[in-house]
């Protein structure tokens, strides 16, 4: 991604979470993601949608973004940066699951080929045991998940999305300090309540461990398509893919393959 796609891209996303922090369409939806890792903490990874997490109903509240977007955000978006722009529910086989459900936005300017961009707005679940977390930004309130709560969510997505996406590696690589003594528990407890088994968890990390070379290329991708320029030069110069590969497995082995009675040390 070009440094000024970026830019706009950014740009969008932060008046994506503004719009919905400030409107009472967005009360209660918590930030969390990658965008959110970004934004609040600086994050060197470059997140291309932004997420939240919602207790209530999932189709309501797509529906109700929607048309927060169309009568706020687009507008404003229209005025501010010069993009003309759509939202519309995501459609189509898949897209009616019962734990998540995306907004599909689009800018774009006429007069400039190559111009749009999209940004999925994603609406899901997480598990949760800390209290909700106000961050602000430039005088916005920011509802949003816990430290804990934010880096155990990337550990269980990458054990348990039904499709790896290896920024999940890379996430909890570079908040991997937020991991703390009591994780082992707490993510013992989160996979109970998601119904995750211990099976599933073990096929998973068998999978990383089996196919390195695919998984560490895989990582490397991201390192160099949405990692700040900085960063991945020093991430490289340390091993690259393979050293996130060989430092997440080191965490999993930590905190997840021994909760279970210290096997696989």
């Amino acid at each position: 991604m070009d440094t000024h796609d970026t830019d706009d891209t950014e740009m969008l996303q932060q008046s994506i979470a503004r719009t919905i922090a400030v409107n009472p369409a967005g009360r209660n939806l918590i930030l969390i993601g990658g965008f959110r890792y970004r934004f609040l903490d600086n994050s060197a990874r470059m997140s291309r949608d932004v997420d939240y997490d919602w207790e209530g109903d999932l189709a309501g509240k797509q529906a109700e973004l929607v048309r927060l977007f169309e009568r706020t955000l687009l507008p404003e978006v229209r005025r501010n940066l010069q993009y003309e722009g759509s939202a519309a529910p995501a459609t189509g086989p898949g897209e009616d699951s019962t734990v998540v459900r995306i907004v599909n936005l689009a800018f774009w300017k006429s007069d400039v080929p190559g111009s749009r961009i999209e940004i999925p707005v994603e609406i899901t679940r997480i598990a949760k045991l800390d209290p909700v977390v106000s961050v602000v930004k430039q005088g916005t309130v920011y509802p949003t998940a816990s430290e804990k709560d934010m880096v155990e969510s990337k550990v269980i997505a990458l054990l348990n999305r039904t499709f790896i996406k290896h920024r999940d590696f890379v996430d909890v690589f570079l908040f991997q300090n937020q991991l703390s003594a009591d994780s082992q528990h707490r993510l013992s407890s989160k996979f109970r309540a998601l119904e995750i088994s211990e099976e599933r968890i073990r096929k998973r990390i068998s999978d990383f461990t089996t196919y390195p070379a695919y998984h560490a290329k895989a990582i490397q991708a991201v390192i160099d398509d949405q990692l700040d320029p900085a960063a991945a030069g020093n991430i490289n110069d340390a091993g690259g893919g393979q050293m996130i590969l060989d430092a997440v497995l080191k965490l999993l082995n930590q905190h997840v393959l021994c909760m279970e009675g210290g096997q696989e040390q």
